[in-house]
């Protein structure tokens, strides 16, 4: 197959070879070395793509309830299907699998099945009606050379974070059976006792030089090759020789060793990664809320005795103001008593004093406040000696609608007695305006 799509020159072939004695490798690997490792797992259970090197494989794992075998009625069952796609490698054809998608399948299918790494009495429902029907898909999305080790990574990752859904029996006769949604009842994982690792062998030669983890060129070179699949333990749980070169047995006893090692080293990796995937999903399914615990507050004290600091100085500072405010009104007083105001400086009093829309008290702690403002206003009214403006108004409306009202007034400001000197005094409205019975009384007494 490889063959077809890349055929060495007699000069790479010798370059290969020769480098290869010298334990040396194209891509500057040693001959027991892998490819870097590279697992991805998807947004779904039993969803995993596989990187090795170049090589890239994609597993994925489906379940359904299926009848068993007459011959094992309470074992469930494991089949491998693997897809070549011509766009992983132009050799591939579409349609039928060829020669090198059986024997994929067939080896990854041997290690897993033979070696009970799936416990499959655990896939058992109702024996010999229900059983589960496990069917794992490998997909080749590129291949760089040996594709075995690669895909068996990738179906054992994707059975390791596979979830079927949980079944119960029940009904009149006890053989029904319902399946749960995963919002009704969490899914169930897969019993795996042990991962079967494949590690394959390539011979170069007569035998005498091999490497681990061929490339696509190198396997164009190769004399033969041989798989085998051992776990953690050390366990071999089967090998692979197909065809090519015969291997003295020594040379199997070595690989063997080799690949006990290779196998323990690929295991930590995947069972870290699964629990990777494990632990983030399961922080996914939880549903944090705000918890609604009370908060204690603790204010210190020194605080509140700046506070009560400040407030003291406060007060203290209004008091040492309403003294100063008393003291100037005291000297505005005595200054009064010894110089008399003027006319303009009673009205513009009377301005000062009177407060339209204000506050009906004083307030210390306001703003804006002036120290003159506030002894002006502290001032006694002086003796009035200019009539109020709104009595003048008055007079003047009466003397013109009425002359001899005007008479009147001018005769009686000639005899002013004792009286008189009374109405220097502030005067109500009333006070000015004389009652009518009066003012025809004194017409008449003069007619």
């Amino acid at each position: 197959m490889m063959d077809q799509r890349w055929r060495p020159t007699v000069n790479e072939r010798e370059f290969i070879e020769q480098a290869l004695q010298s334990d040396l490798r194209v891509d500057g690997r040693r001959p027991f070395d892998f490819r870097k490792l590279k697992i991805v797992f998807g947004r779904e259970d039993g969803s995993a793509e596989v990187e090795l090197g170049e090589t890239r494989v994609m597993g994925y794992v489906t379940a359904q309830l299926v009848q068993p075998y007459k011959d094992r009625p309470s074992e469930g069952t494991l089949a491998i299907f693997t897809e070549f796609s011509p766009m992983a490698d132009p050799a591939f054809e579409p349609g039928r699998p060829g020669e090198a998608a059986i024997e994929l399948g067939r080896v990854i299918d041997r290690g897993l099945r033979e070696s009970r790494a799936v416990d499959m009495e655990s896939l058992c429902v109702v024996a010999g009606k229900h059983v589960w029907s496990l069917r794992v898909d490998l997909h080749i999305l590129d291949n760089g050379g040996n594709l075995i080790d690669a895909a068996n990574i990738a179906a054992l990752a994707a059975l390791s974070t596979f979830r079927r859904p949980e079944c119960t029996v029940g009904g009149e006769d006890g053989q029904q059976v319902t399946v749960h949604d995963p919002e009704v009842r969490d899914p169930l994982p897969l019993t795996i006792h042990h991962l079967p690792i494949a590690v394959t062998f390539a011979y170069f030669g007569d035998g005498n030089i091999m490497v681990i983890d061929p490339t696509y060129k190198e396997e164009a070179v190769m004399g033969g090759r041989m798989t085998a699949t051992i776990n953690s333990n050390g366990d071999v749980c089967s090998i692979q020789k197909a065809g090519g070169e015969g291997v003295m047995s020594s040379v199997i006893m070595q690989c063997l060793r080799i690949a006990s090692v290779k196998a323990a080293d690929i295991t930590s990796k995947i069972k870290s990664k699964v629990e990777d995937y494990t632990t983030t999903k399961a922080l996914q399914k939880v549903k944090r809320t705000p918890a609604l615990v009370p908060k204690k507050v603790h204010v210190p004290d020194v605080a509140m005795k700046e506070s009560t600091g400040a407030l003291e100085n406060q007060a203290s500072k209004t008091s040492n103001d309403v003294q100063q405010i008393s003291k100037g009104d005291d000297d505005q007083q005595n200054m009064k008593r010894n110089l008399p105001l003027t006319g303009d400086r009673t009205v513009k009093h009377k301005q000062t004093s009177t407060c339209i829309g204000g506050p009906s008290n004083w307030d210390p702690y306001s703003k804006g406040v002036s120290l003159s403002s506030l002894r002006i206003s502290q001032l006694p009214d002086p003796p009035a000696t200019v009539k109020d403006n709104k009595q003048e108004d008055v007079e003047l409306m009466l003397t013109e609608s009425n002359p001899e009202v005007k008479s009147t007034s001018n005769s009686g400001a000639a005899g002013e007695t004792d009286e008189a000197q009374e109405s220097r005094t502030p005067k109500s409205l009333k006070d000015a305006v004389k009652p009518k019975h009066k003012r025809k009384k004194k017409q008449h007494g003069k007619s």
